[in-house]
């Protein structure tokens, strides 16, 4: 195993932090052909967004109590307590709503409210302590999650198989970040309430609270749960699954139906490269490249941001405009030419996609309101339940371990 580690630690030099369907340098080429795929979550009806949550407060701690069951029967779904009203920004008439009325795979929202009312607000205030960095980390994260395996928190394992690494360990995976914030939601969860609470469900609350926080506030939603904690990781799970930053358009459309995502969800979801950093490796052929079609101006500058004496792999923002606020600034730097990636540009490869990257750089509310339905969609992902999962105690390791 220690070979093994070492070998891949050589070998990765990491991708985007922020990026949620690139992961890194390191992949084969051609990209491999995805695994068998899950079972696509059936089709939902979208309503009206919820409103943002309150700004947190620290209430009083509940006496902690251990529930007589590891994994108690899901309670009857209730709608959770609604927050102060505001008022949001002017949507455009061609906006669809978000958020579905009766969520997929039989994930619920307000899911905990009458065995852990608070483990929503606990996430959120984890995820709001933490730095811009990394929630864009933990949005890259709840991706990674549900595109190995399905959104099953199998991506937080130390270790599994004792014959095989996890999938945490794959080369698109070592430049995750967030775990600590995951961990200490969990810790909090435990102490409050018992072991209630999956990790997968924890993973996807953070990737929520995370688009909430960097979009200003402006672009909350309510995420469903009831997910159980997966059994299985493997390491030679992660290159077939993750789209690589050198995807052709074909390529991405593919990845993404064989989870269930259209075309659109796959363009509306990119829009997260607005935000976080990447490693230089993963795109130094467009820096190089007489094809290229990389603006000159920006192709310069990050010649010499990525200019190392050391050898080391730099890292630049992914959007040099504003780099720490999820909006739809991406969709208008394809447009310009000003994105890091081959897949960044290979968008505007296919009518269908660059229809959509056009109409999302136009409406801002278009396509805010698409990214959350297309958030609470992936997060249906070939869900576990009780009978092939189970709600770990420690996120890292297996309730048998």
């Amino acid at each position: 195993m220690a070979k093994l580690t070492a070998a891949l630690t050589v070998l990765a030099l990491v991708a985007c932090v922020g990026r949620p369907c690139q992961a890194g340098y390191g992949y084969p080429n051609p990209m491999p052909s995805p695994s068998p795929p899950p079972s696509t979550p059936p089709p939902y009806t979208a309503t009206s967004p919820s409103p943002p949550p309150p700004a947190p407060v620290t209430p009083s701690t509940p006496t902690p109590y251990s529930p007589s069951t590891a994994s108690p029967p899901p309670p009857t779904p209730i709608a959770p307590s609604s927050p102060p009203p505001y008022t949001p920004s002017t949507p455009s008439p061609l906006s669809p709503p978000p958020t579905p009325s009766s969520p997929p795979s039989g994930l619920s929202v307000g899911y905990y409210q009458k065995t852990c009312y608070r483990a929503e607000d606990i996430v959120r205030e984890a995820v709001r302590d933490a730095s811009k960095g990394i929630m864009a980390g933990l949005i890259r994260l709840f991706f990674h999650d549900c595109f190995i395996r399905g959104c099953d928190a199998s991506v937080l394992l130390d270790t599994a198989d004792p014959n095989s690494a996890t999938e945490k360990f794959g080369i698109p995976n070592l430049s995750l970040r967030g775990f600590e914030v995951i961990d200490a939601a969990k810790a909090r969860i435990e102490k409050e309430c018992g072991n209630i609470v999956s990790c997968a469900d924890i993973v996807a609350f953070a990737g929520r609270d995370a688009t909430y926080f960097l979009s200003n506030k402006k672009v909350y939603f309510d995420m469903p749960a009831g997910r159980y904690d997966g059994l299985v990781s493997l390491i030679n799970e992660t290159l077939p699954n993750l789209p690589p930053p050198f995807a052709t358009v074909e390529q991405l459309k593919a990845g993404f139906a064989f989870k269930g995502l259209n075309t659109d969800e796959m363009v509306t979801l990119s829009g997260a490269h607005t935000i976080g950093i990447s490693h230089c490796s993963s795109f130094s052929d467009r820096l190089t490249s007489n094809s290229s079609d990389m603006d000159p101006s920006l192709k310069s500058t990050l010649q010499q941001q990525c200019q190392s004496n050391s050898g080391s792999d730099n890292t630049v923002v992914q959007d040099n405009k504003t780099p720490d606020k999820l909006d739809n600034k991406y969709y208008k730097n394809i447009l310009s030419h000003e994105v890091l990636f081959t897949s960044d540009a290979a968008l505007m490869m296919a009518t269908d996609t660059s229809d959509a990257v056009r109409a999302n750089a136009k409406d801002t509310n278009q396509w805010e309101e698409k990214f959350k339905a297309a958030m609470v969609k992936m997060g249906a992902i070939d869900i576990k339940t009780a009978a092939n999962g189970e709600i770990r105690r420690s996120c890292r390791v297996l309730n048998t371990n």
